[in-house]
């Protein structure tokens, strides 16, 4: 009996999507009936968002290696975008759907379930919730393509889930975001909220900030751009976006397990040496004189020397630059958005001439750089600013190389945001791996799980992006 059990459940899990209520009942004693708490599902799918989005465990994530800015040194399978040995894709599927997605369904219906609570407060709940299922989703689509949505998280009706256009779920949850932030209008979770508090103005500029993020991601995609004007104008109004590094979306974690930054359990309680900073990266720090290279990386090589391993070769861990301090800090902060990352989003919204004119463009991208230098108390940022490989006015490239540049610099340690500037603004410089030779994938592939078990909907979704390759482009990546 307990292996049918176990079969089922794991073919739930398998296609990504079990039903509310089957997944409560693992949370019940048959013998003693409880419900889960709103704030803990709350939390609990938070943290599991935010170590995802974190880790640098291969089994997990390789967002830093597709960014470049890191490369590996025995192991060099992902550095060389093998996603299958390993079933990466089938990791951030699984992690996204069961440990974000539906935890935050289920503390949705514990939320309205709870008599309890005013009706202020489930609103405003229900709009944390929902700021942070619309990141989840869009994460999704932004990685895969078109996925399971409208028949998602509901296996006691639809075992094999169909795949949605990934433009018209985009388009839903820019409507869902716009509807939910309104709702904010008292502390919500309070004191269980382990991003703000409970702060009502933090939270509407997290997702007036993720909104604008949204937005200027389709803002290339054809037959979007009015919707993308919509989005932007919509999220700088207002109480508008972040603007500090007090606002950014982050989680704190502690010094004692199981709540240490996964960075620090993945390389420092595991006693690993798998990554060095890679060359794409170092090179072009080192080009630019740029200051952060002495909080980013370590100095092992001596004061002031950065050599980067060469991009998906096997490397010496003791010949090539390792991480910095902060970063394998158990307590190191982890965030879902910044400061720097949305004044580069309102740079490029000021080039469109959608929020802003071009001419301003200059400002919010000089306060993504100083932004970033402030996050990670880098010195001499004026200095770097007159550099006239940095500065606006004088570095090359077109203003989306210019801003992309910067942006892929400011996200280190944030991979996905890396690799989705890249992907973004289509920025020169990034190297073959040194083995496979192949190119930087522009989407993840769909877990083996749903070929083998949604193979009628995969087929048709794969058939709808032009092809489930690690090449084919997500529908707003159309630079």
């Amino acid at each position: 009996m307990k292996k049918i059990i176990l079969t089922a459940l794991s073919i739930l899990a398998l296609v990504s999507c079990q039903s509310n209520d089957s997944y409560e009942d693992l949370n019940r004693d048959p013998k003693n009936p409880t419900q889960v708490d709103s704030e803990f599902l709350f939390n609990s799918a938070a943290k599991s968002l935010v170590d995802q989005m974190t880790s640098t465990n291969v089994n997990t994530n390789v967002f830093r290696m597709l960014a470049q800015h890191w490369t590996e040194t025995t192991y060099v399978d992902e550095a060389n975008y093998d996603f299958n040995t390993r079933n990466i894709t089938n990791a951030h599927w699984s992690e996204m759907y069961r440990d974000v997605l539906l935890d935050l369904a289920t503390a949705k219906s514990n939320t309205d379930a709870d008599t309890k609570l005013s009706a202020a407060s489930k609103a405003s709940r229900n709009a944390q919730i929902e700021i942070l299922s619309v990141y989840a989703w869009a994460n999704l689509v932004e990685t895969f393509g078109d996925v399971p949505y409208s028949q998602a998280l509901n296996a006691g009706e639809f075992v094999l889930p169909v795949y949605d256009d990934a433009a018209t779920v985009y388009g839903d949850l820019l409507t869902r975001l716009a509807a939910a932030i309104p709702n904010l209008t008292n502390e919500g979770f309070g004191a269980a909220d382990q991003f703000y508090g409970g702060n009502v103005t933090n939270w509407k500029r997290f997702g007036n900030s993720l909104m604008l993020r949204m937005g200027v991601r389709i803002a290339d995609a054809p037959g979007m751009a009015a919707m993308a004007q919509t989005a932007i104008t919509s999220a700088v109004s207002g109480v508008g976006v972040f603007t500090s590094n007090a606002d950014n979306a982050a989680l704190t974690y502690s010094s004692t397990t199981p709540n240490t930054n996964p960075v620090w359990v993945d390389l420092v309680q595991s006693g690993r040496s798998d990554f060095v900073a890679a060359n794409t990266l170092v090179d072009f720090m080192n080009d630019l004189n740029d200051p952060r290279m002495a909080v980013y990386f370590d100095q092992n090589l001596g004061a002031g020397v950065y050599e980067g391993g060469p991009y998906g070769e096997n490397n010496s861990f003791t010949s090539y630059t390792h991480v910095g301090a902060r970063i394998i800090d158990p307590t190191n902060p982890a965030s879902l958005m910044d400061f720097s990352e949305v004044s580069f989003y309102l740079a490029d919204a000021a080039e469109r001439s959608i929020s802003g004119t071009p001419a301003q463009a200059a400002v919010f991208y000089k306060q993504g750089i100083e932004a970033s230098f402030d996050y990670w108390g880098a010195p001499d940022f004026a200095t770097y600013y007159l550099n006239p490989d940095v500065n606006y006015a004088t570095a090359p490239g077109t203003w989306k190389v210019k801003i992309g540049n910067q942006l892929w610099l400011a996200m280190y340690n944030r991979g996905y945001e890396a690799w989705t500037a890249w992907r973004t603004y289509d920025m020169p410089g990034f190297n073959l791996p040194a083995i496979s030779e192949l190119p930087v994938p522009t989407r993840y592939t769909y877990p083996i799980s749903e070929q083998n078990l949604n193979k009628a909907n995969y087929t048709a979704a794969a058939s709808a992006i032009g092809g489930d390759q690690q090449t084919t482009k997500v529908f707003w990546d159309a630079n």
